[in-house]
């Protein structure tokens, strides 16, 4: 019998698994069905993104754009060919260049792309189209309102919240959403129809969570952790993708059992569709890859007991 041979990425993929199920002290063939590297269904917006995705903005972009074009187009690479499709950034993290020349061979329609428009521009459309040039795509999958704070952020930033939705109708982008700092901004975004996906920090730390003082940005406090993931069931209850992020501190868990610990968190049954972390290295990914593995087992048996 002629034997079939593996594709590279194929091969990655059976690597990673494998090497995942070691990491947990596990065989290979009680892998759990679910990986890092799944599709996963954002909502109601019917759209997939991989379930860890790779961030474009940490520390504002600089720590991506201090990796040059060659090498961030080589580290978006080896996460492509472990099978990460979705790539999260914004225009504020002057990163939508670095995509574009890291997307050059590979199939756009494999991935997932979230930018986020920041402040309100006078002509949201021709920002998008901005948007798109920058990105070298014909379309963005989705684009959030970025960093809303204030408790009536729907309110003065419908002009936006509108022409997303006619941006949306035309097919210039996929879906839209918003992304929140502040624990008043999260609960009005959970009950809004208009938003299809959010982006939520999380982490069991409570580190640079959304807090119940609006005036604090960055306030880290363990107490703010029950009341965000109050807001995460709501979001699903409306049908809502939910994407979390600083899901390792924004980079400061230096330890490893911290970054386990929240990747653990967040891969808990039906708490977030997909995470965003901001990778420098290839080790980072790695490391996240069969973190999240590692959980996504421990939850599944833990369900099965």
């Amino acid at each position: 019998m002629k034997s079939q041979s593996l594709t590279r990425r194929q091969f990655l993929k059976s690597s990673a698994l494998i090497t995942a199920a070691a990491w947990a002290g596990a065989s290979a063939f009680t892998l759990s069905p679910q990986t890092a590297v799944d599709q996963v269904v954002l909502g109601k917006s019917g759209l997939k993104a991989s379930r860890l995705g790779f961030g474009a903005g940490t520390h504002s972009g600089r720590v991506q754009r201090d990796l040059g074009y060659e090498g961030f187009t080589r580290l978006v690479h080896y996460a492509y060919d472990r099978e990460i499709t979705y790539i999260d950034t914004a225009d504020g993290y002057k990163t939508h260049p670095y995509i574009r020349e890291a997307m050059k061979g590979l199939p756009r329609e494999k991935f997932f792309i979230l930018t986020k428009m920041g402040g309100m521009p006078e002509n949201p459309l021709a920002e998008l189209d901005r948007f798109r040039r920058e990105l070298g795509t014909e379309y963005v999958d989705c684009v959030l309102i970025h960093c809303k704070i204030e408790p009536d952020w729907d309110e003065s930033h419908k002009r936006l919240m509108d022409a997303f939705a006619e941006a949306k109708e035309k097919g210039v982008i996929r879906a839209h959403g918003v992304s929140c700092h502040s624990l008043s901004a999260t609960a009005k975004a959970a009950k809004l129809d208009w938003v299809d996906v959010n982006l939520v920090r999380v982490n069991p730390q409570g580190v640079k969570m959304d807090t119940n003082n609006d005036n604090v940005f960055d306030e880290s406090s363990i107490e703010n952790v029950p009341s965000v993931v109050e807001q995460l069931h709501v979001m699903r209850q409306n049908g809502h993708g939910i994407i979390g992020m600083k899901i390792i501190g924004e980079g400061d868990f230096k330890s490893i059992e911290d970054r386990k610990k929240s990747i653990s968190f967040a891969m808990q049954p039906g708490l977030v569709d997909a995470i965003t972390i901001g990778f420098k290295s290839e080790s980072e990914i790695d490391e996240a890859i069969l973190h999240m593995n590692e959980a996504l087992k421990y939850h599944a048996n833990k369900e099965q007991q």
